[in-house]
């Protein structure tokens, strides 16, 4: 069922862009540019709304920087104004798409992210091995039977076709103003290939990437009747108990991304027997137990060494410092760690009292 054709005023009025200021503000007022939008809140909401109205907005330049962490990301930061923009949007279209969703996504959604995904993989461990049914050459209860098909499509971000993205929301979208801006938001980002791309770090992007694949996940449990899928933005896994059905998911999926001008990543999509581990989500999940990445664990270490460099230096303060081992805390917390972060709460407390 498509949607009303006013959604467009729903959008631009007063009431709803104050609602995505406060969004948008959540964790971020103490930046410079912030306090000097919120300084004059009501005269620049009016003017974001009259510039909507009149369908004059234009967004403004991105900012783009580097991140280096396990891999190097290119990263598109908006200006402030525009991400109330973004944020005006999403509180308008995305309650129509999110009915459409299957349960089984993760990303970018309420009542999901990591945890959920994690935990939705250990109930699928279970029944995709039979109740961890041991191998006959089993040497521990980690070596069970069944097999995960583990995928990534390549360079998703830079692939996401926007005609075919304004023809899936069209579907549920008639009010044509509500589609020019969202032609608009995608067209202000600077990419390889003209009609293709979202940058990352958009709140509009995450929201995009969720109804694109919504059509792979409509083909994995609809056409293939495949039980046991997760996915979480560009990577997805399924889960079951035969090697040669999860080889036939493979190749079916693979041509069906060409439909929707994407592909498979090759090296990072792969069918792993279940009782060698499987990468999801920053941990390495066995029967039995999960541990996070060695390679997460060696950036945490180097991390840890940075921040108390800086304490020591007077540019961070304790606060901060054990602010940022609490978020490392949180996301370890999800696996088998306890001797690892009381490690590290033992190296921070020689030098921070904790």
């Amino acid at each position: 069922m498509m949607t009303d054709d006013n959604l467009y005023d729903k959008l631009c009025s007063f009431k709803n862009l104050l609602h995505a200021y406060t969004k948008a503000l959540k964790g971020k007022s103490s930046k410079w540019y912030i306090k000097e939008f919120s300084a004059n809140l009501d005269k620049n909401l009016i003017e974001l709304e009259s510039e909507l109205m009149s369908m004059k907005y234009k967004p403004r330049r991105m900012k783009t920087f580097v991140i280096c962490n396990l891999k190097t990301r290119v990263i598109s930061a908006s200006d402030f104004r525009d991400r109330v923009v973004h944020h005006a949007l999403c509180n308008i279209i995305q309650p129509i798409f999110e009915k459409t969703f299957i349960y089984d996504s993760y990303a970018n959604r309420k009542g999901k992210g990591t945890h959920a995904a994690l935990k939705r993989f250990d109930a699928f461990k279970r029944k995709a091995s039979d109740n961890g049914k041991l191998l006959p050459f089993a040497k521990d209860g980690n070596m069970i039977s069944g097999y995960a098909l583990k995928a990534v499509i390549k360079h998703y971000f830079d692939k996401v076709d926007h005609d075919i993205l304004m023809k899936i929301l069209s579907r549920k979208i008639r009010d044509e103003k509500v589609l020019w801006l969202i032609k608009r938001i995608l067209d202000n980002h600077s990419r390889k290939i003209a009609g293709k791309g979202m940058p990352i770090g958009n709140l509009t992007s995450q929201f995009f990437a969720n109804v694109y694949l919504n059509e792979l996940d409509y083909f994995v449990k609809h056409k293939l009747k495949a039980k046991y899928y997760i996915r979480y933005v560009d990577d997805f896994v399924i889960l079951h108990e035969s090697k040669e059905t999860l080889e036939s998911y493979k190749y079916r999926i693979s041509e069906f991304l060409r439909t929707i001008r994407l592909e498979l990543h090759p090296e990072k999509s792969k069918i792993i027997p279940l009782h060698r581990g499987v990468t999801i989500l920053g941990f390495r999940v066995f029967y039995n137990y999960k541990l996070p990445k060695k390679s997460n664990m060696r950036l945490m270490n180097r991390r840890l060494e940075q921040f108390i460099g800086l304490y020591k230096n007077g540019v961070m303060k304790k606060e901060e410092v054990l602010e940022k081992i609490e978020g490392w805390n949180a996301y370890a917390v999800h696996g088998n760690t306890f001797k690892l972060r009381k490690h590290i709460m033992k190296k921070l407390s020689k030098v921070i009292e904790v």
